[in-house]
């Protein structure tokens, strides 16, 4: 099972409307078919009246394996079902790589 699936299981704990876990590895100095950078989307009514920070925690935990090990970065877009909609569905998108060798983006 890859980690992006491992990850993708974890979070239906979760119930979401939309979950959508991206493996951004490639955008980055990393070996070919690495897993160590991901963005999760995760739409859920279980995120109502939590503050954003208590809605990472959430996640931190259920991922706290992955983190502890292979995860180097997780970019988090966690929005209520109302929050998602008023954004019409958008969440943003990831920056280019300023790391890896001699400084260039990658």
């Amino acid at each position: 099972m890859t980690l992006q699936t491992q990850i993708e299981q974890k979070l239906t704990a979760l119930s979401p409307d939309v979950l959508r876990v991206e493996n951004e590895s490639h955008m980055h100095n990393v070996p070919a078919n690495s897993e160590t950078h991901f963005k999760v989307t995760l739409v859920s009514e279980s995120f109502e009246a939590m503050m954003p920070v208590k809605r990472h925690q959430q996640i931190y935990a259920l991922l706290a394996d992955e983190l502890c090990g292979p995860v180097h970065a997780l970019a988090l877009h966690l929005y209520t079902p109302s929050e998602w909609a008023a954004r019409g569905g958008a969440r943003p998108d990831s920056p280019n790589c300023l790391g890896g060798q001699r400084g260039e983006a990658t």
